[in-house]
């Protein structure tokens, strides 16, 4: 352990404040780590002569009250298997190079798929299922994840969605692409956008609006006292907040006048019409058109994967509401996630920059670790779909590997009863690119609710995947399949696929991005064979 300087408060700095908790917990815990406890108000922030200290004795007492295992194996368990917590991972590991080139509800980490695929073994996972050169089937593909955990690994994997642009998302993941000529279209098309700009009053309207932000809220919502106030009860966040908020709301509607801006559009017909005010909609068009000038096929790919990231993140709500909508905010707002009053996005701008810059870097990272195997997901119904053949219309000589080798086994997360809309959650990129929809054929899809009609039709969907499926493996496979099986369905459908659950992985999930992170809960990695 470090050596503590002001032994009567235990004071440390920032940076040793790092080392200990790191040393103390046993895994990386960075500077930025420590500056969030400060930032959010968790740990009390101490001074002497403007350096910024911390009271070691706090920071442990805040630390000793998250262990986590021991928490979560009271609620679920002793039977978790904590490996599969991750625990030990930050989270730019768990969300790795091309990982993150666009959000999506409902995915796995790659850790879990690494843990499952590679030549490791532990008390839980007693024997090796895949070897590099195997063949990997996810018949549930969503964003891609077991396909770039294959290519890492050495292994071929094909993948299966019903959406389409799911299916473009996985492609352009592991697809090798021209970065420089990427480079030079983003270049291109910024520029056109920033004299796109120059015609209209958007950017100079949102400059003011933030200066006057930072003013009201450094004086009313100071960071981080006003957090610690809130936590100890010397505020009524409620009314406090409530009273400010509408007390800028008046500054707001000024700077409108002033600017002359056109917040609400015209229409309310569609996704796009609804949650994106005025101005975002119209520098989104400009952008979409300017893609569709773009000749090569690749570089559009990826530039529409850049566009629907960044008009994700600039829908008109607030900034605890990004995972799930509820109303569009089309005024400025008290953010509960921030502690102060925020705004609505008026410019795509921004976050168009940073998500070109962090998409090339994020292939640059992944091609350094990239293995020369082949990977793609099809666009299809996993029920119905001859795998061979469309391999065969893709890449005729990889068809001929696939029927002499045969796919090794499965590694998958099947939709969950009636929980995600997973066409919905992307409704603007279908309205944008013109992808067309397949809701009704989703299975366990959010409309159809979670009753007994509903169940059964997930039993019977999701064992009918695995029996056309298994048409395309080898007699000796290994399937996982990672659920939450609070339904107990999972039986049932081995039973239907004339297959049989071997056994099961109990792991607990934790980083989740939605809210409610605390409410423990545990997934099932189901083991299952032939009969």
């Amino acid at each position: 352990m470090i050596e503590v300087r002001n032994e009567e408060k235990k004071l440390i700095n920032i940076k040793e404040a790092s080392v200990w908790a790191s040393q103390y917990l046993n895994r990386e815990i960075t500077t930025s780590n420590i500056s969030y406890l400060l930032q959010y108000g968790r740990i009390r922030k101490y001074e002497d002569n403007g350096n910024l200290l911390i009271n070691i004795k706090e920071l442990k007492e805040y630390y000793d009250s998250f262990d986590k295992e021991k928490q979560w194996k009271q609620k679920l368990g002793e039977d978790l298997n904590w490996h599969l917590s991750f625990v030990e991972y930050k989270e730019s590991e768990r969300t790795k190079h091309v990982h993150r080139l666009h959000p999506y509800k409902g995915k796995f980490i790659p850790q879990l798929v690494e843990y499952f695929l590679d030549s490791h073994t532990d008390e839980f996972k007693q024997q090796i299922y895949f070897h590099k050169g195997d063949i990997v089937l996810d018949p549930f593909c969503g964003s891609g994840t077991t396909l770039v955990q294959s290519n890492e690994l050495g292994i071929h994997a094909i993948g299966v969605d019903i959406s389409e642009f799911n299916a473009m998302i996985s492609n352009v993941k592991i697809e090798k692409h021209n970065i420089p000529e990427i480079r030079e279209a983003v270049r291109n098309i910024t520029l056109n956008l920033e004299n796109f700009q120059k015609t209209k009053n958007n950017i100079a309207f949102d400059e003011h609006l933030l200066s006057e932000l930072s003013k009201f809220n450094n004086k009313y919502f100071p960071s981080p006292e006003y957090k610690i106030k809130i936590r100890k009860g010397e505020i009524n966040e409620e009314e406090y907040a409530k009273d400010k908020e509408q007390k800028f709301l008046s500054i707001y509607y000024e700077l409108v006048e002033k600017y002359k801006i056109k917040i609400k559009q015209d229409k309310n017909d569609s996704f796009l019409d609804e949650w994106f005010l005025f101005p975002v909609r119209e520098e989104i068009d400009f952008i979409f058109n300017e893609l569709e000038k773009v000749d090569d096929k690749d570089i559009k790919k990826i530039l529409a994967i850049i566009l629907s990231r960044t008009v994700r993140s600039c829908r008109a709500t607030t900034h605890a509401d990004l995972a799930t909508l509820k109303e569009p905010v089309t005024t400025t707002y008290y953010c509960k996630k921030h502690g102060k009053i925020c705004k609505p996005i008026f410019s795509i701008k921004g976050w168009w920059q940073r998500y070109t810059i962090d998409t090339l870097n994020r292939f640059k990272e992944f091609n350094r670790l990239r293995t020369e195997t082949f990977q793609i997901c099809l666009a299809g119904d996993s029920r119905t779909i001859d795998i061979y053949e469309e391999i065969k219309k893709r890449n005729p000589e990889f068809a001929k590997i696939l029927l002499k080798q045969k796919i090794k086994g499965i590694f998958s997360s099947p939709p969950y009863v009636g929980l995600i809309n997973y066409h919905e959650q992307h409704a603007y990129a279908y309205e944008i690119f013109g992808f067309d929809r397949k809701d009704e054929l989703e299975i366990g899809a959010l409309s159809k609710g979670q009753g007994k009609e509903a169940r059964d039709a997930y039993v019977k969907g999701i064992a009918e995947t695995l029996l056309n499926c298994k048409q395309y493996l080898q007699k000796d496979y290994d399937i996982f399949l990672v659920a939450n099986d609070k339904f107990n369905l999972y039986p049932d459908i081995a039973q239907l696929a004339d297959m049989k659950i071997v056994n099961q992985f109990k792991r607990p999930v934790l980083n989740r991005v939605e809210k409610d992170r605390s409410t423990a809960y545990a997934e099932i990695i189901f083991h299952l064979k032939e009969k």
